[in-house]
């Protein structure tokens, strides 16, 4: 698929989306993330998803994984108007936030680069022990093993930046 959105004939589209949509019908989400997600809203934290998936894809997958009460934002390629960058760009947008106060979660080097580029801090999900020790020389911000660490994680981020602005005062 080509960077800038629109570039592929209505047909490709529809083809692409509904390999899409299959897709989304047997992947599942983790154990960890309702817990988690649960937590982080507790928290007030905006959790944004940005995919450079069909918007009808992500729709199918927020409600199948039972994640729709948790997103501040959802951006698509059809939303956002483009693939990779154009997303996450279009989330933060919407969100009304800076990429120096935003955490990007990933478990790919594609998703690595691609926060790499905008300036926001990388947080690699340790999936697999194999591959998270390839990814781990791209030197992601942090890392976790199950996003029940997530939320201890930001607190542990907002005491530290507390602290320094306090000593910096």
């Amino acid at each position: 698929m080509e960077p800038v959105y629109g570039k592929l004939a209505n047909a490709d589209t529809k083809f692409i989306e509904a390999h899409e949509i299959q897709a989304v019908q047997s992947a599942s989400v983790y154990e960890d993330v309702i817990p988690a997600f649960r937590e982080l809203k507790a928290m007030n934290v905006k959790l944004l998803l940005a995919s450079s998936l069909s918007t009808t894809a992500i729709h199918r997958f927020i409600e199948k994984a039972s994640l729709g009460d948790f997103l501040s934002v959802v951006s698509t390629r059809d939303t956002a108007k483009g693939v990779k960058t154009a997303p996450l760009k279009h989330a933060l947008s919407r969100a009304g936030l800076d990429s120096g106060h935003a955490m990007f979660l990933t478990d790919t080097a594609e998703g690595l680069e691609l926060v790499s580029a905008l300036d926001i801090s990388s947080i690699l999900m340790m999936n697999d022990p194999d591959e998270a020790l390839r990814l781990a020389d791209q030197n992601p911000s942090a890392g976790v093993v199950s996003l029940t660490e997530l939320p201890d994680f930001i607190r542990l981020v907002v005491a530290e930046n507390a602290r320094v602005g306090k000593s910096s005062s």
